[in-house]
């Protein structure tokens, strides 16, 4: 959402206001989302956004679009802080029927309805997304033919992909922009740089080329690639979708704060199913949008339906249903080794070849070394691990014995998140 900000300080004002106290009155209908927000002046201003564009009105008097007010209702809409409605609010469906085709003066079909409409702004989004994308395809050629050497030199090689990034926000790809933006920190970052950035843009131009034939992909594969660009799946539609039930371990949480916002990821299994389940929330304004999934902690426990985001592998997910609060869980089933790790990583990258995190559960022991540690599995086989001063508290508690970990695995280095102490889980 804040990838749509037409720059930093919207964002961050957006931020400050996607929390419940200023607003009143909100809902969402279809594509439709709405509500109220007190400023300075005696009426709160009128904040609508259509979620098939998307395209905003907003009653306040800034001249940036969209406005803070218009970007903190999509936050609180995406974090489920916006109740569904049976039926706009009057200003919000006022706003709608202008926009209409028969409101502009284009001619509508006898017999249509407003789902056409609907449709037509579906289409309208998808050829701003493929223009976007074929620029991106262009920008990308041209890297290659220059040279890579010359990101570096585009001062100093930061920022050197903030031109396309914000031409791919305009193009409604907010998630291909979020990816251009991170890799303005790899040209001269270290050894193997220039590898590390060709195989970025090796997976944006797949992302590209996918994208021009989503109609002919199998619907598993056309989700990832919908997700990747940045299209949104709402909660409603996800909640809709089979559940599985389960009583789920947590494995693992990790504070993410590498954008505007924190965010908190939470790795769960299934004790039955064996399935992993990814849970994502924010914190905007300072209040978690899904206080009950941020409080979750590792080594806890709950009985819950998850109902998995389309896509494949399915792994994020949003839980329901859940009993009267997470108990206490046993120590995770000995955990696989290396071997069982990369074959299950490379099983994930054949469904979504834009995969960057993986998760793991692994028996082995905490080797140090001067360049890197690793985690050693029964058979000697080896993975490096990140480097962070937890590594100290996991080999306290492994005592150069074998343990059982939770991390995360991004195909080069291993992220321990949880190391278990008997049953007793060990944040790291």
């Amino acid at each position: 959402m804040l990838a749509l900000a037409p720059d930093d300080s919207s964002a961050r004002a957006a931020t400050g206001l996607a929390r419940p106290a200023p607003w009143s009155g909100t809902g969402a209908c279809g594509d439709l989302v709405w509500g109220l927000c007190a400023g300075s002046g005696k009426n709160p201003y009128q904040a609508i956004v259509d979620l098939s564009g998307p395209a905003y009105r907003c009653s306040c008097p800034s001249r940036k679009f969209p406005c803070k007010h218009a970007l903190a209702l999509l936050l609180l809409w995406a974090g489920g802080a916006v109740p569904d409605a049976p039926d706009p609010a009057d200003y919000a469906r006022a706003w709608l029927e202008s926009r209409r085709p028969e409101a502009s003066g284009e001619s509508t079909a006898p017999g249509s309805t407003g789902n056409d409409g609907a449709t037509r702004r579906a289409d309208a989004r998808a050829q701003r997304v493929a223009g976007g994308l074929a620029e991106l395809r262009e920008w990308l050629k041209d890297q290659v033919r220059v040279g890579l050497a010359a990101s570096v030199s585009a001062a100093g090689g930061a920022g050197h992909t903030d031109a396309i990034a914000a031409r791919m926000v305009d193009a409604q790809a907010p998630g291909v922009a979020g990816v251009l933006r991170g890799l303005s920190e790899v040209p001269g970052s270290g050894d193997g740089w220039p590898a590390r950035l060709l195989r970025a843009y090796a997976r944006l131009h797949l992302l590209a080329r996918a994208h021009e034939r989503l109609a002919e992909l199998p619907a598993g594969l056309a989700a990832v690639v919908r997700s990747r660009v940045g299209y949104t799946t709402g909660r409603q539609e996800v909640l809709a979708l089979p559940a599985v039930t389960d009583h789920w371990l947590v494995l693992a949480v990790r504070d993410l704060m590498e954008g505007n916002v924190p965010g908190r990821r939470i790795w769960l299994r299934g004790r039955d199913t064996g399935r992993f389940a990814m849970l994502l929330t924010f914190a905007g304004g300072g209040v978690w949008q899904d206080p009950e999934t941020a409080r979750l902690r590792a080594g806890t426990e709950l009985f819950a339906d998850m109902h998995y985001y389309p896509g494949q592998p399915p792994l994020r997910a949003l839980a329901d249903q859940r009993d009267a609060g997470p108990g206490r869980g046993k120590r995770p089933d000995a955990g696989g080794d290396v071997d069982a790790l990369l074959a299950g990583t490379a099983d994930a990258l054949a469904l979504d070849p834009w995969l960057t995190t993986w998760p793991a559960v692994l028996s082995g022991t905490p080797v140090p070394g001067e360049q890197s540690w690793h985690l050693v599995d029964e058979a000697g086989s080896a993975l490096p691990m990140s480097n962070s001063d937890s590594l100290w508290t996991l080999l306290a508690v492994s005592g150069g014995h074998p343990v059982t970990i939770a991390a995360e695995w991004n195909g080069r280095t291993l992220l321990p998140l949880t190391v278990w102490h008997g049953d007793q889980a060990v944040p790291l």
